[in-house]
């Protein structure tokens, strides 16, 4: 009776490494599947951006205002400004 107690213990542990290996499987797929749609959004975030940012440069370009710097170039100061008026509040 005990040969078979541990052949009945072999086989719940067997089936319990291939349930485990099964199931990190799956989960290793669905965060290979997760990333790769993270990114490619980052991505075309980032296309968006840049679109974005073209067309800012085209509308100045029209404007005849093309020695402007961009957007981004434009905010950094006004960022360092607050801070001093933070600290005479």
């Amino acid at each position: 009776m005990d040969g078979h107690d541990g052949d009945n213990t072999k086989q719940s542990t067997a089936d319990m490494t291939v349930f485990v290996q099964n199931l990190l499987q799956q989960m290793q797929t669905r965060f290979q599947t997760m990333s790769e749609s993270i990114i490619s959004k980052i991505d075309d975030m980032g296309n968006r951006i840049d679109e974005l940012e073209q067309s800012i440069n085209d509308l100045r370009g029209e404007m005849g205002q093309d020695s402007t710097p961009s957007p981004s170039a434009s905010l950094k100061p006004k960022e360092d400004a607050k801070p001093a008026d933070d600290s005479s509040a």
